[in-house]
């Protein structure tokens, strides 16, 4: 759309470009209900964290589901659950927007699988949280913010195109000082390259 406020505002007229998923972050919704309930539930019921987390000596023994339901628990309990939430709530809202639900399924929940494992078998054994899953989401986001201006025609403010090229680096030095979200952002900024949304002008032909 065309409008005095989409003119004012960059990142208006950046997604009337490129969006290519529905309006409603629906599928955000659910994954933020369903990761609600499991926090909610843990806070309640606290041995149901322990059955619940990635652990790495358990996961061993054979319980390889702690890889999956470790992205639906928290190691933060309260105060993690609610960042975690938050951070799902904006990121992913602003992720299904751009590359539509198919897409944002295998990026919140490859990345996030990918980040369980490695922290498993490298970086951290014991722990828990969706907080990987939006890592990838947001890798993502900031490939299709490094190609804004030659692939979309959208001139996004200098700041802005500085924290999308700050991205990686500081991904790569959190994995340097042992942080497991930098491997899970990085994935996710590869894959955000191979699934850009096609320009506006492409994709209606």
């Amino acid at each position: 759309m065309t409008t005095p406020a989409a003119a004012r505002n960059p990142f208006v007229a950046f997604f009337d470009r490129i969006a290519t998923g529905p309006g409603r972050p629906v599928l955000t919704a659910v994954v933020f209900a369903v990761t609600l309930a499991c926090g909610v539930a843990q806070l309640v019921h606290p041995p149901l964290y322990d059955a619940m987390n990635r652990d790495a000596a358990r996961i061993e023994a054979g319980e390889w589901y702690r890889l999956v339901t470790g992205m639906f628990f928290q190691d933060g309990r309260a105060m993690g659950l609610v960042f975690n939430l938050l951070t799902l709530a904006v990121v992913g809202a602003f992720a299904e927007r751009v590359f539509g639900r198919a897409r944002w399924l295998l990026l919140y929940f490859g990345c996030g699988l990918f980040g369980q494992f490695v922290s498993y078998v490298w970086l951290n054994p014991v722990g828990a949280g969706n907080s990987m899953c939006v890592a990838g989401l947001l890798g993502a986001l900031t490939a299709v913010a490094m190609v804004a201006s030659r692939r979309y025609g959208v001139e996004l403010p200098v700041r802005f195109r500085i924290m999308a090229f700050a991205v990686p680096v500081l991904a790569v030095a959190g994995t340097l000082a042992h942080d497991n979200h930098g491997l899970p952002a990085l994935l996710g900024l590869a894959l955000g390259f191979l699934l850009l949304p096609a320009p506006v002008e492409v994709a209606q032909q």
